[in-house]
């Protein structure tokens, strides 16, 4: 419910970025009677999802489920159900922007710039660490489960977040919370700051910090001083790669802009490393 929630607060496709979901929705044959939206896509494929299904293929090299979620969110629930091979084939969209299809003579490229959000058991029975109740297989569920997920797909992925089952009580009395409108009106403050930023920087305006080039992350999302020795320590009690160490940056970059500060601080930076650390027992992944 929350993934599919997601593309409610995120703001309006820009006419630029209309264009392009609505080619490659055509190409696919997905418009429906020309209709074109400047809603976002949501594409949630099922587990069972082929690797040409899902980055595309054929014998026509169609486009697949990650250049049909351009510029929205794909969503991958059952996140280890997925075959390995399919799941790896997302490394390369995920890290570029693009999905390339080759053929023995000739190659296709389709824009694949979207949001991955997936979601898991913390293991096959969905039992293991809840309240009252003990996994049949103990830890070895649990750790053969997640091991379906390579370290280089994990790797890429910036925020863990445990989410605890929901129960009747919760239910009976829900707590007050924002509404879509209100989290919109953050985000959509949060993309003007960047896109000022990185059109002073010579970027196209739409880039996002999530893109930016690997030469200004160090730059754009430069931390204060409790940031920097709270990075440092992190980074070295954990052993963060190159690339962690940017997404990380990344992140508290949003953080920052979500909470409309200038300047990356020592709190951003503990939230974005939180977000890295997975719970032994139950993890959802965005």
């Amino acid at each position: 419910m929350l993934a599919a929630r997601l593309a409610s607060i995120l703001p309006a496709l820009s006419p630029r970025e209309l264009l392009e979901v609505s080619m490659v929705a055509s190409i696919a044959g997905e418009l429906s009677e020309g209709r074109l939206s400047d809603r976002r896509p949501f594409r949630a494929p099922h587990h069972s999802a082929s690797m040409a299904a899902m980055v595309g293929g054929g014998v026509r090299a169609r486009p697949g489920e990650v250049s049909l979620a351009h510029r929205g969110v794909l969503f991958l629930d059952e996140f280890p159900e997925f075959s390995p091979a399919v799941l790896d084939s997302l490394r390369q969209p995920i890290e570029s922007g693009d999905s390339v299809i080759a053929r023995a003579n000739h190659r296709v490229t389709y824009p694949a710039r979207f949001q991955l959000v997936a979601a898991m058991n913390p293991c096959r029975c969905g039992m293991a660490g809840e309240p009252g109740h003990v996994c049949a297989r103990g830890a070895r569920c649990v750790t053969d489960y997640q091991a379906r997920i390579s370290g280089p797909l994990m790797d890429r992925i910036d925020i863990r977040i445990d989410v605890p089952a929901v129960t009747a009580f919760d239910l009976i009395q829900p707590a007050p919370a924002e509404r879509s409108q209100a989290v919109r009106a953050r985000v959509e403050a949060a993309r003007g700051r960047q896109a000022r930023r990185f059109e002073a920087l010579g970027l196209p305006p739409a880039t996002l910090n999530a893109q930016m080039p690997a030469a200004l992350v160090e730059t754009v999302a430069a931390p204060d001083a409790a940031g920097t020795r709270l990075l440092h320590d992190a980074a070295e009690q954990m052993k963060f790669s190159a690339r962690a160490y940017h997404r990380i940056l990344k992140v508290a970059r949003t953080l920052a802009d979500l909470a409309g500060s200038e300047r990356v601080g020592r709190a951003h930076l503990a939230e974005a490393i939180s977000y890295r650390v997975v719970s032994e027992n139950r993890q959802a992944a965005a």
